[in-house]
């Protein structure tokens, strides 16, 4: 039994994918924009918290991260990655199941408003 419970507690974890396994891909949507890193995470978070209350946006040494989830599986679903570059700002999105867009299209709408 308890082989059981450690082989299921193995593979519940082995699922889980971190904002790092998502960036460690090509990502779905790039793009420049002439806004600074954090004009541009400003504009877009209030899509990320309509499409998840829990999104989470947050200063990193060369830009801004917005990272949004599920809170029951614990999996990072969508990454947008903000940088600092010499004309304003190089924007990255990353999707888990990037075919699968049941309700994320207001995170693509202000991905490409915000530019």
């Amino acid at each position: 039994m308890r082989i059981v419970a450690l082989g299921l507690a193995v593979a519940l974890l082995s699922g889980c994918t971190t904002p790092s396994d998502l960036l460690r891909g090509a990502p779905e949507l790039s793009a420049i924009t002439k806004k600074s890193p954090k004009a541009y995470a400003l504009c877009v978070f209030p899509a990320w918290q309509g499409y998840r209350s829990s999104s989470i946006m947050s200063e990193t040494t060369d830009g801004y991260r917005i990272v949004a989830g599920s809170e029951m599986n614990g999996q990072t679903d969508d990454v947008l990655d903000i940088k600092l570059n010499s004309t304003g700002s190089a924007v990255k999105l990353y999707q888990r199941m990037a075919w699968q867009q049941v309700g994320r299209g207001e995170l693509r709408k202000s991905f490409n408003s915000c530019l």
